[in-house]
């Protein structure tokens, strides 16, 4: 009886820890990303709108989807490593060994953020292109990279500890002040000053620089106000394993290279889509570089700033699930691992599936508000919101592979998924034109995910066929969704002007209040929603007299 009254608490912790750290992520990497949607609305319009604003949308692109890497590269996936770590060290009862794991972690991301800092600077002739605006948008990115190492590093200690808040409040800190200074200089430029779009694009870049300094900042000052609360849980500490500092180290890079390799998978594909949708299609379509530029920042620009609100989603869970898994891991709670396993992917599914679905319900008006009125863009964000339900469940199922240890095998179906999209890129650009890129990172990020789910089922046995049956209903649930939604959208274009800004906000709102209605009621009254989530939903269910 004392054993079993004693393991109810700490199962009861792990799924509160799940979910509430999900919430915190989830919230925080979500809130980012509509900021990071939204700022485009003045920021285009300051731009002059039409082809200098598309232009200088596309040159924004192409420096963030090249700054991505190198954040990659100069962080050398340290902060999710040491997260990691810290969490299997506090398993163990190791506080103070965790404790030095961070001190030397975040000496050695500063050292390499000055590392790729300059690196980035010196190689930007090349990384160009020939295309000489892109070398002051690339050196300003590069000062950001001095920083963000640090950041994250600091993010990484409050994740090891299973506290998501500070990581996700401080993400949107960073997202705010950021978009704060995008704005403000493009306003300045654009409309004030000489109206050089080249200018304006440097400094909305150069903002990644300064939203860093409002991120640590904040992280900086929770770290000094909880230190007594951390010197007091060390004093706890077991003190049995004796780890040199060359070791920790040593510990920390070998995790850390799977966690730069995946972290940076779903930036290789976009970057893939970089150098190769150019050249592919001018190789098979007679086209403009100017049309193919207005092209390329519909699909990687515009619909990816927004189905990334989506994959936000997936990315919170993400972070949570690792340092609890591999704390289940390391006290050997297989049974903990195999219901942590199966409530991460349900939790996901649940979430992702009907919010994309949504999102390409609404695809025309979405689309008008935040750009212009333009049929190929509406069908380039309905494809893009089907990918985000497989970069979303790739994050996901990479998280849970991290946290169990199973790198190696994670790397090797990441590789051979993005084989498949290197494999299919031109033939899917010759199939469906514009749109192939995206269909051909569906199909690599769809198979690294069916890889992922055998040996994940296969290794830890999870509960395949009810995460399968649960899965159905919620796709059932989003399809009723859709058509309301979608319904909404048509009836409403018939009477307002889908073509207008304001009147798309008209149509956007009582479509997106129906169908968040549906999924939620068909969710509460079959009680899908209590058996992934817990009973808590119950509450909800009565006070919305759903029975």
């Amino acid at each position: 009886m004392d054993r079993k009254t004693a393991r109810a608490p700490k199962e009861k912790s792990a799924q509160a820890k799940m979910l509430t750290g999900s919430a915190w992520m989830t919230a925080g990497s979500m809130f980012s990303r509509v900021l990071g949607a939204i700022y485009i609305i003045p920021w285009y319009i300051w731009m002059g709108g039409g082809a200098v604003a598309a232009t200088a949308n596309a040159l924004f692109v192409k420096g963030y989807s090249v700054y991505a890497i190198f954040i990659m590269i100069s962080t050398a996936g340290i902060p999710g490593a040491v997260s990691k770590q810290i969490a299997r060290y506090d398993a163990l009862g190791e506080y103070n060994t965790s404790m030095r794991l961070f001190w030397h972690g975040m000496l050695a991301t500063s050292i390499m953020g000055f590392i790729g800092a300059a690196v980035m600077w010196l190689t930007t002739p090349i990384l160009a292109a020939g295309d000489s605006r892109m070398i002051p948008i690339f050196h300003s990115l590069s000062l950001a990279l001095i920083l963000i190492p640090m950041l994250s590093i600091l993010r990484g200690f409050f994740q090891g500890h299973s506290e998501m808040a500070p990581s996700a409040i401080s993400q949107f800190l960073e997202q705010l002040v950021r978009v704060a200074y995008m704005l403000v200089t493009a306003y300045l430029i654009m409309r004030v000053g000489d109206k050089d779009y080249v200018k304006a694009v440097t400094q909305s870049t150069f903002g990644a620089f300064v939203g860093a300094i409002a991120g640590i900042a904040f992280l900086a000052f929770l770290l000094i106000k909880r230190m007594p609360q951390i010197r007091a849980r060390n004093a706890q500490s077991l003190n049995q394993i004796n780890v040199s500092v060359n070791h920790l180290l040593w510990e920390v890079v070998q995790q850390a290279i799977p966690f730069i390799i995946l972290s940076a998978t779903v930036n290789v594909y976009y970057l893939i889509d970089q150098y190769t949708f150019f050249t592919g299609m001018k190789s098979l379509f007679t086209t403009t570089m100017h049309d193919l530029n207005i092209y390329y920042a519909m699909f990687a620009g515009n619909a990816n700033k927004l189905v990334t609100i989506v994959v936000s989603l997936a990315a919170g869970m993400s972070t949570t699930a690792i340092p609890l898994l591999t704390s289940a891991w390391t006290k050997h709670q297989h049974k903990e691992v195999t219901n942590q396993i199966t409530n991460a992917l349900q939790l996901l599914f649940f979430v992702i599936i009907p919010a994309s679905f949504g999102m390409a319900a609404i695809a025309r008006p979405l689309y008008v508000l935040f750009y212009d009125y333009n049929e190929i863009g509406f069908k380039m964000l309905v494809v893009s919101c089907v990918m985000a339900v497989f970069l979303g469940m790739f994050l996901v199922l990479v998280g849970i592979m991290q946290g169990l240890f199973q790198n190696m095998r994670a790397i090797i179906e990441m590789l051979i998924g993005m084989a498949v999209k290197v494999v299919f890129q031109l033939p899917f650009m010759m199939m469906f034109n514009v749109y192939g890129p995206m269909i051909a990172t569906i199909a690599g990020a769809a198979t690294s995910c069916a890889l992922m789910l055998y040996d994940l089922h296969h290794m830890y046995h999870y509960k395949a066929k009810q995460t399968l049956k649960r899965v159905v209903g919620i796709t059932g649930f989003s399809v009723i969704m859709f058509i309301a939604t979608r319904l909404t959208v048509d009836g409403l274009s018939m009477i307002l002007n889908p073509a207008s800004k304001s009147q798309s906000v008209l149509i956007l709102v009582p479509a997106l209040i129906i169908g968040v209605a549906i999924y939620v009621y068909l969710a509460l009254a079959t009680r899908l929603a209590d058996t992934i989530m817990g009973r808590r939903v119950g509450k909800i269910r009565r006070l919305l007299h759903i029975h």
